[in-house]
């Protein structure tokens, strides 16, 4: 026999692996004793959904000391021989000659008994739950998507930029930011109650909290978005996009919200409404063909166990058009409906998931790239239109969730950005150096935002978003 390789479950559990000599390592996943003399366990070491069946006899010298005595969540090694199995669903088993244990698990104590558990439950025990079929799949799901991601910003000539965490600057204009600063906030450095100014009146800031004595000199926040820092950098190198953890203060405890969560930011100079349209449609349907090409194992689980619809979904995007459709002929088209909607859905109204999924499940019956939104509804950034009640925005709908990517073509004309922060109370100050990218060699520039978690949801068919990142952060739960 060959010399002992060290293999992947995923690798040992193919047909080019019989006749090899392998060593793998895993966890338990379960053993059962045959009256024969010999121990069915399988185990499985997360590189793929399936588990490696493998026959440890009674022979061997530790089997009545220690493998009898292994339990689900135990971590194994073995060495032996992969040979074809008789077994109706898998290719493979191991013949064992030598089983290590190297580290025993109390099967009364474990978590993760061999049954059913919540979503809610598993949450509470997030450092074992990608031991479980269902989030070692999401995980493995997430990391693929992830890594097309950057595939595909490569091969459309994007670099990848990481812009701050720490900002001053609200790119949302929301204000539901994280603070961060190092006061003893007990005992914060205060402007006393009578300060005065030089010219002896009462100085505005009086009793508040003086914040140039804290660490940046003025207030810091946790970033909401990478896209103003992002658009600095597009303005040079043409194409750049981040890809990096963002955070919203949102006391909004819902399956739709965290409060940390990985945003896709890609920001192009010389970039039009139109260009912008063609590249997230080109992004989505690259990671869509990604993940049914070779992730398929995963999402045959997820289509069978969490949403029978997730693979003809999938499919249907890969080979659809994404139809471009205005803002305003959606108002019309859900006015005409006949169909009664929780919220309103006049002209002017943010839409809701209802409306989203209304248009691309029964109206369409595809997805849909919405665009030109009116003004009020849209970020100050976004470009100002000829009629001067529409932004070019636009968001990309897609079944099941509705909105999946948002984003818009950038006003790169300086007068309209002033007069656009003036009328919504924006202080020019605070953005002085975003301003200065439209005096000096302004181009027309166009970017969107994708959350992570939000295309892991829509691939999986997981419900909740909390399920779909590995340590969830949401109102009043920061364990772990």
């Amino acid at each position: 026999m060959s010399e002992t390789v060290k293999m992947f479950v995923r690798d040992a559990r193919t047909v080019k692996a019989i006749g090899q000599k392998v060593c793998v390592q895993g966890w338990v996943r379960t053993r059962r004793d045959s009256k024969g003399g010999f121990s069915f366990i399988e185990i499985n070491d997360g590189s793929c959904f399936g588990n490696l069946q493998a026959i440890a006899d009674g022979s061997l010298p530790n089997y009545e000391t220690e493998i009898k005595k292994l339990t689900a969540g135990a971590s194994v090694r073995m060495i032996g021989e992969i040979k074809a199995s008789p077994a109706k669903g898998q290719h493979t088993e191991l013949g064992v000659t030598e089983l290590t244990v190297l580290g025993f698990c109390d099967g009364e104590k474990y978590p993760l008994q061999p049954k059913a558990h919540s979503f809610p439950f598993l949450r509470t025990i997030a450092h074992l739950r990608p031991r479980t079929n269902t989030f070692g799949a999401v995980m493995r799901m997430r990391s693929a998507i992830s890594q097309q991601i950057h595939t595909f910003f490569k091969s459309e000539n994007f670099y990848y930029l990481n812009t701050p965490l720490i900002t001053a600057s609200d790119c949302e204009g929301a204000g539901a930011m994280f603070q961060v600063t190092t006061m003893d906030m007990e005992n914060p450095a205060s402007v006393p109650n009578d300060a005065v100014l030089a010219d002896g009146t009462a100085d505005p800031r009086a009793g508040k909290v003086d914040w140039s004595k804290d660490f940046f000199g003025r207030q810091a926040f946790l970033t909401v978005s990478g896209q103003l820092s992002a658009e600095t950098h597009a303005c040079a190198l043409g194409r750049v996009y981040t890809f990096g953890p963002t955070f919203r203060a949102e006391n909004s405890n819902t399956p739709r919200h965290l409060s940390e969560f990985w945003m896709i930011e890609p920001e192009a100079a010389f970039f039009e409404l139109e260009d912008n349209m063609g590249l997230a449609e080109r992004m989505l349907k690259s990671i869509f063909r990604e993940c049914l090409e070779n992730h398929r194992e995963d999402l045959e689980f997820f289509n069978l166990r969490i949403n029978k619809t997730v693979i003809e979904t999938l499919e249907s995007l890969v080979d659809s058009e994404f139809l471009r459709v205005s803002y305003t002929e959606a108002i019309r088209i859900l006015e005409k409906s006949g169909k009664k909607f929780e919220y309103p859905h006049h002209w002017g109204d943010d839409l809701q998931s209802e409306h989203e999924r209304y248009l691309t499940e029964e109206h369409f019956k595809q997805p849909v790239i919405l665009y030109d939104y009116p003004k009020e509804i849209k970020a100050f950034y976004m470009k100002l239109n000829d009629d001067e009640k529409t932004v070019r925005a636009m968001d990309v709908l897609v079944p099941r969730i509705g909105e999946i990517i948002g984003g818009s073509q950038r006003e790169d004309r300086l007068d309209v950005l002033l007069n656009r922060m003036n009328a919504l109370g924006l202080d020019p100050e605070a953005y002085w150096w975003y301003l200065d990218l439209r005096r000096y060699g302004s181009v027309p520039h166009s970017g969107f935002g994708l959350g992570l978690e939000r295309i892991v949801q829509f691939v999986t068919g997981m419900e909740n978003i909390r399920d779909v990142i590995a340590f969830p952060r949401y109102p009043g739960n920061a364990d772990f």
